[in-house]
């Protein structure tokens, strides 16, 4: 299981949000590649970026934090948030990203995902991020009337490298892991599936690699010293 410690962009600072609630942020670190460096230097593998700025507005907001980040860490970094087209894909990838994470641009224009799985196999991962069985999209202020398992499987043999499933209600509330839904998710698609939303104890984490998914998203739990990030990589 990889655990992927997780770095929200909002106005070019590292922030969480309480379940996606733009206006309910906490701002953790002014600088994003320190953070970034700290979470390498404890001995993670994977970096877990977001561009909250730009999946409201449909680009990229935060490139220069993300850049800077790119420029300091020699892991690999995946990245969400505003990438809705082929060029922006392409430009994030020349620019170091390992994987790309289309989220609202999926639920929207399906056939990207299959075009950009063929550009760049194994390189782009799809976020479904629900309310309930029902996809949110824009940066989760807009919810669609795609169901979760019929988004999911539209993907399921295209060659997507993973699904994020993040339960929306429980992001950034440590209120634990929703997986019995991520399971069911898991079961029905051959893709490989992380978890995403309400990590707040070493437990959670136990949780998840019972299930056997491929991986798990921690943010909030880090930054507030819920969870220690060695204790957590031992899990």
């Amino acid at each position: 299981m990889i655990l992927f410690p997780a770095i929200d962009l909002k106005d070019g600072k590292c922030v969480r949000l309480t379940r996606g609630d733009m206006n309910a942020s906490t701002v953790y670190n002014d600088n994003p590649s320190d953070q970034a460096k700290t979470f390498e230097g404890t001995g993670f593998k994977y970096l877990h970026l977001v561009d909250l700025n730009g999946a409201i507005e449909g680009r990229s907001v935060n490139a220069g934090a993300v850049n800077d980040i790119l420029h300091t860490v020699n892991i690999p970094v995946q990245l969400g948030g505003g990438i809705r087209n082929m060029a922006a894909i392409d430009r994030w990838i020349a620019s170091g990203v390992s994987r790309i994470i289309l989220g609202t641009i999926a639920v929207r224009e399906p056939q990207l995902v299959i075009e950009s799985c063929k550009k760049y196999p194994g390189r782009i991962a799809v976020s479904i991020d629900a309310r309930g069985t029902k996809v949110a999209v824009s940066g989760w202020v807009e919810e669609s009337t795609m169901e979760v398992k019929d988004l999911a499987k539209q993907f399921a043999d295209v060659g997507v490298s993973a699904i994020i499933y993040t339960d929306i209600d429980r992001d950034g509330t440590g209120l634990g892991v929703n997986v019995e839904a991520t399971s069911d998710l898991a079961a029905s698609v051959k893709v490989p599936i992380i978890a995403s939303g309400g990590v707040g104890s070493l437990t959670d984490l136990e949780r998840v690699k019972a299930a056997k998914l491929h991986g798990v998203i921690i943010g909030r739990a880090l930054y507030d010293g819920s969870i220690d990030g060695k204790a957590a990589l031992k899990v």
